[in-house]
């Protein structure tokens, strides 16, 4: 029997482009600090808390982790990838395929175009994946499904999309 895994991947919330900061430096915006809990209480409320995170290593990113993990029943294991930071598909499946099997649900934290590229990779481009193909914004998350083990991640349904304004 094939065991179901769930893939959550998620853009870091809305950014402060107030400073003159390497794109890497910038922290989150005010709104983004406001809008990475939502996510967290979405998380929990829905049944997909992470066993594991795999997030980029810019600032945003990992300020949109820590407030989002604030709001979950506990926070899970963390990694920092420096390839998702800009990182493409290959990169994101790269990360997901390295899981352990153990993990039954992952989060990749990063950036666009990488995660909606990523998620469209493996959902494609039909009817249920439409509000992927339109925006995928900032404190937003896509909840894939997929059988078999994270080695051999190809293809998963998507099954859920959070935007933070539709809260």
């Amino acid at each position: 029997m094939d065991v179901t895994r769930w893939l959550v991947v998620l853009r870091h919330a809305k950014s402060d482009w107030s400073h003159d900061l390497p794109d890497h430096e910038r922290p989150l915006a005010a709104r983004g600090v406001r809008d990475a809990p939502r996510l967290g209480r979405w998380l929990t409320e829905t049944g997909h808390v992470p066993d594991l995170v795999v997030c980029s290593t810019a600032v945003r990113t990992r300020e949109t982790w820590q407030r989002v993990a604030g709001e979950l029943p506990e926070p899970p294991s963390v990694e920092y990838d420096e390839d998702l930071y800009g990182g493409d598909v290959g990169d994101f499946l790269n990360a997901a395929r390295r899981t352990p099997p153990e993990v039954t649900t992952l989060a990749l934290v990063g950036h666009e175009p990488g995660v909606s590229d990523f998620t469209l990779h493996l959902a494609g481009h039909g009817e249920d994946t439409r509000q992927v193909q339109a925006k995928f914004p900032t404190g937003a998350a896509a909840v894939l499904a997929a059988t078999g083990s994270w080695d051999a991640l190809s293809a998963a349904r998507l099954v859920a999309f959070f935007r933070p304004r539709d809260v």
